[in-house]
């Protein structure tokens, strides 16, 4: 399968945070992508592919809400989100529905970030087919690593890929046929503060697949608290946070947290500004 982009879908870069696998973090890192990027100074759209759940549209939802509370900018990015009835049609249709949601997103932004739900469904293979950008949270454990790939029990070396693996393999190699290449980021979420050696076996085996697959395997954001706060009230760790925003006066672990944010945008490839759009690299899809 793959998503043929016009020339209009091909102006914004377009970043799909997905796994086929729930609770991995998916949400709370599509939003501080978008988020981040707004503070950068970009025109940023934002989609929801999980007709369901909508954690992502819920999350801009409450932000949108709070911002008016507080009477507060805060910046919210240009959201569309995918309702159940669309479900219910056949691939052809929704292949024809997300082109042109897309095709309206990318005429008034420079990104698009797409959350994408925690199981296999036709909209979830399409948004991987489109990525400019695939970042690929997982929990630091080898429940989730399963998706990725398989590994020995007794020595944790790798000995095969996984279903989701397989269809990020897929989409690239489509995309690579069309003259376009998809940059996959494995974003090791929820890390423990402690060293372990669980911790350990699972660096090293994606480590180990990384080289098989041609994925970067970056460590994400560390078990924390203040990530869980930010949600009902629609913020962030790259907010500018203080007692009025927050709702709080603001502690260590906020300072803490948006440190450990801004060194993950950092590695991927997201600490840009509007006079360095370039920096993301050049525009993969042929024109």
């Amino acid at each position: 399968m793959s998503f043929e982009r016009t020339a209009e879908t091909q102006s914004a870069r377009v970043i799909v945070v997905g796994n086929e696998k729930g609770g991995s973090g998916k949400s709370t890192v599509a939003m501080h992508i978008a988020v981040a990027l707004i503070k950068a100074g970009h025109r940023v759209a934002s989609l929801d592919l999980d007709v369901r759940q909508r954690t992502f549209t819920r999350y801009i939802e409450n932000r949108r809400a709070w911002a008016q509370r507080v009477g507060r900018d805060l910046g919210i990015p240009n959201h569309f989100a995918f309702d159940e009835t669309v479900s219910a049609e056949d691939e052809d249709a929704l292949e024809k529905a997300l082109a042109g949601v897309i095709e309206e997103l990318a005429q008034d932004c420079s990104f698009i970030v797409i959350d994408t739900p925690g199981h296999n469904n036709y909209l979830m293979q399409l948004a991987h087919s489109m990525a400019d950008t695939l970042v690929t949270p997982i929990n630091d454990s080898f429940v989730d690593f399963d998706v990725l790939a398989i590994v020995d029990p007794e020595t944790f070396a790798v000995t095969g890929s996984s279903h989701y693996a397989k269809m990020v393999e897929e989409t690239r190699r489509q995309r690579q046929l069309a003259g376009a290449t998809t940059d996959w980021i494995v974003l090791r979420n929820r890390l423990s503060m402690l060293a372990s050696r669980n911790k350990r076996f699972v660096g090293d085996a994606l480590l180990e697949l990384s080289q098989r697959l041609d994925f970067r395997c970056v460590e994400g954001l560390a078990e924390r608290v203040v990530f869980r706060e930010y949600f009902p009230r629609g913020l962030t760790a790259v907010d500018d946070l203080d007692a009025a925003t927050l709702g709080t006066r603001p502690t260590m672990s906020h300072a803490t947290a948006r440190m450990e944010m801004e060194n993950l945008l950092y590695a991927l490839g997201l600490d840009v500004s509007p006079a360095d759009e370039e920096a993301m690299g050049p525009k993969r899809d042929a024109a």
